[in-house]
């Protein structure tokens, strides 16, 4: 199902609502519901007739109170950046003539939305970069990024919650765990959260480090 053609937050919330609501109806033959920037795959049994469905969904979408959506949920993410973990911080410097510290402070200021999870686990697709710390990707991608790794593409940022190939600038990293199978919801975030980043130190990432291995974050 497709609800626009351009990435924007009005179009976000009302996949979102609409993923909501087919989930809460639980409706016959509907096996998932994976939510996109601006469309809704849906993933169903043919047993269910193709138009008998399609009629029910575009019923539902038509009368989609986008207004009554839940409660906005704010996650801070502690990240650790530039140095060995954040080796394209400088880079990005480079590209967007500012100093380094100008574009930590210009990404740690920003309030980001949750637009989808894709890619690896829990990866989520983050809106609301700043462009004037906007970069494109890497040249050559990395065939290794450590996992908790926050990066930024074109004017996107996102953080790879498990270690995996990647080509996104690498400008700091999080001690948190995006994505945990041994919890009861692996995933930290969905569409929908917003995000926001918090400068620390050194000292701050070990702390809080320990904490997730002692399974208290």
């Amino acid at each position: 199902m497709e609800f626009g053609d351009k990435i924007s937050e009005t179009v976000s919330r009302r996949v979102s609502a609409m993923k909501r609501e087919v989930e809460r109806r639980r409706i016959y033959g509907v096996e998932e519901v994976v939510q996109t920037y601006r469309s809704l795959l849906i993933y169903y049994d043919p047993i269910r007739g193709y138009r008998e469905l399609e009629k029910e969904l575009i019923e539902i979408e038509r009368t989609l109170e986008t207004e009554e959506r839940t409660p906005e949920r704010t996650v801070e993410i502690p990240v650790l950046y530039g140095g060995e973990f954040g080796p394209d911080i400088e880079a990005v410097s480079r590209h967007c003539g500012l100093p380094v510290d100008e574009v930590v402070k210009r990404h740690a200021e920003g309030r980001y939305l949750v637009h989808m999870i894709g890619f690896t686990p829990g990866f989520p697709y983050l809106g609301g970069l700043d462009e004037s710390i906007s970069a494109p990707r890497r040249d050559t991608p990395r065939l290794k990024v450590m996992k908790g790794s926050v990066g930024i593409a074109g004017v996107q940022t996102g953080i790879y919650p498990i270690e995996s190939p990647g080509g996104w600038n690498i400008i700091g990293r999080t001690p948190l765990k995006l994505y945990s199978p041994e919890r009861e919801v692996p995933v930290l975030l969905e569409p929908g959260d917003y995000v926001s980043f918090k400068s620390i130190d050194r000292d701050e990432y070990k702390r809080l480090e320990n904490m997730v291995e002692r399974g208290e974050l």
